[in-house]
């Protein structure tokens, strides 16, 4: 079957982008809006694409033509965010802060949520996310109803029982239980996984 994403209307194209891009992490994104309210939100157009800088990208929508969410104005009107990693145990908590609530409600406070001061930005992050990344606002890129916000990791807080080696930077992966968003309402979990070393070039000449 074939798509051509020349004939298809953005909706369209969106949802086949969702069904087939899998699984995808997802950035549970804490900033600071009007009257100093604490917005909570989650997207799963996201993932890291470099370390020097350290550099990651969050894909946010628009509710309304020339309307950005909430998010993406945060982060154009104060440059600082935070991009919080969901575990399972709080996968009911992110959904709530996915509720399309009004201006100025504090989703964090809607979903129980605890926060807690960042050490080099002015926004909190989730307590209770195992991994928070503190950021700082690098460049926004227009795609139509979307923009590609990109962010400079500053400091990065991961939970204390995942860590096993903090000077080789070793980290549990099992012990942080993250979620990765699949299609419509569909999640899935990071604990099931195979291992595949790399082959060495040598070792493949090598072969039989």
């Amino acid at each position: 079957m074939q798509f051509d994403f020349e004939k298809m209307s953005g909706l369209e194209r969106y949802r086949l982008l969702l069904a087939t891009v899998l699984p995808r992490p997802i950035a549970w994104v804490t900033t600071r809006g009007i009257a100093d309210a604490i917005n909570a939100a989650p997207f799963s157009f996201f993932n890291v694409f470099g370390s020097d800088p350290a550099t990651l990208g969050i894909g946010i929508g628009s509710k309304r033509p020339a309307e950005p969410k909430d998010t993406r104005a945060n982060i154009r009107a104060n440059e600082q965010f935070i991009v919080n990693l969901v575990p399972f145990a709080l996968a009911e908590q992110m959904r709530i802060t996915s509720i399309a609530f009004p201006k100025g409600v504090e989703e964090p406070k809607e979903a129980g949520l605890s926060l807690v001061p960042s050490a080099r930005v002015g926004v909190p992050r989730i307590a209770e996310a195992p991994v928070s990344m503190e950021c700082t606002f690098m460049q926004e890129i227009a795609l139509g109803s979307f923009s590609l916000v990109l962010g400079k990791i500053l400091m990065v807080h991961v939970r204390d029982v995942a860590v096993t080696d903090a000077a080789r930077q070793h980290v549990d992966a099992e012990k942080l239980d993250l979620i990765g968003r699949m299609e419509g309402g569909w999640y899935t979990r990071t604990r099931e996984r195979f291992e595949m070393p790399a082959i060495a070039l040598e070792d493949w000449k090598g072969k039989p």
